[in-house]
């Protein structure tokens, strides 16, 4: 099933791997499924074609030449920038994995994978950000979904938080999932597992030190003193409970 988009603006994905087959494999498939694909084959051109386009989700090897490996140019991507990160690597390492989605990676694939497993998890992270222009026109039409709490305003539709002061606040594409699960479950205890489940759009094996990561990020962000969090509480051996007052 292809994502439907407009002709002259389809969504442009940035391939970073050091394996040429693998650049070709997934720029032949992508390219058949309507999307614009770049091809970077390690740090330092990534960075280039970085500075001269602008891409709707990075597709990035773990495993790189040039001295910077996936894990350290994830993290320097999200540190200027909140296009999605899908990481896709031979590097089966459970702590591997924790420590990207730490980073802010918004899903991990190992290799060998299915090439329609990779597209139907990019597929829901776009749907998610709203970077597929089928889900951008969808929102056109949709009324705003605003969800208030305390003051500040959480903008579902526009993806968009603003503090009480009225300014706007940056959220990962991870952080803010994580804060609109929280508040439409205000009240109600979750655990790990389903903060993980509806996060990510699907089940997957929940990392515990992944979404509490996530929440420590989450608090700085949103709790005026995060070790002594008001808004989003722990539950011992459960999970997070979201006690903020949601009108």
């Amino acid at each position: 099933m292809r994502i439907m988009s407009d002709v002259t603006n389809p969504p442009h994905l940035l391939v970073v791997d050091d394996d040429p087959r693998i650049r070709s494999l997934l720029t032949r498939y992508f390219e058949a499924e309507d999307y614009a694909v770049t091809c970077a084959a390690d740090g330092a051109d990534m960075h280039m074609q970085m500075r001269q386009n602008r891409f709707d989700a990075v597709l990035l090897d773990l495993s790189l030449p040039g001295g910077q490996d996936g894990l350290d140019l994830a993290r320097e991507i999200r540190s200027r920038s909140d296009v999605p990160i899908m990481m896709l690597t031979g590097r089966d390492d459970v702590v591997d994995r924790i420590v990207g989605l730490e980073i802010g990676a918004d899903d991990y694939i190992a290799k060998p994978f299915h090439l329609r497993e990779v597209h139907a998890r990019l597929k829901s992270i776009l749907r998610r950000r709203g970077a597929a222009p089928a889900a951008k026109e969808a929102l056109r039409v949709e009324e705003e979904q605003i969800l208030s709490f305390e003051g500040w305003s959480l903008n579902v539709s526009r993806r968009s938080l603003r503090d009480p002061g009225g300014q706007e606040v940056d959220l990962t594409t991870g952080e803010f999932d994580m804060l609109v699960a929280l508040v439409r479950h205000a009240g109600r205890v979750l655990t790990r597992e389903q903060l993980m489940d509806m996060t990510r759009g699907r089940a997957l094996e929940a990392f515990d030190r992944a979404v509490d990561a996530q929440i420590v990020r989450l608090r700085r962000k949103i709790e005026a003193d995060p070790a002594r969090p008001q808004l989003v509480k722990s539950v011992r051996g459960i999970g997070y409970v979201f006690t903020g007052r949601v009108p």
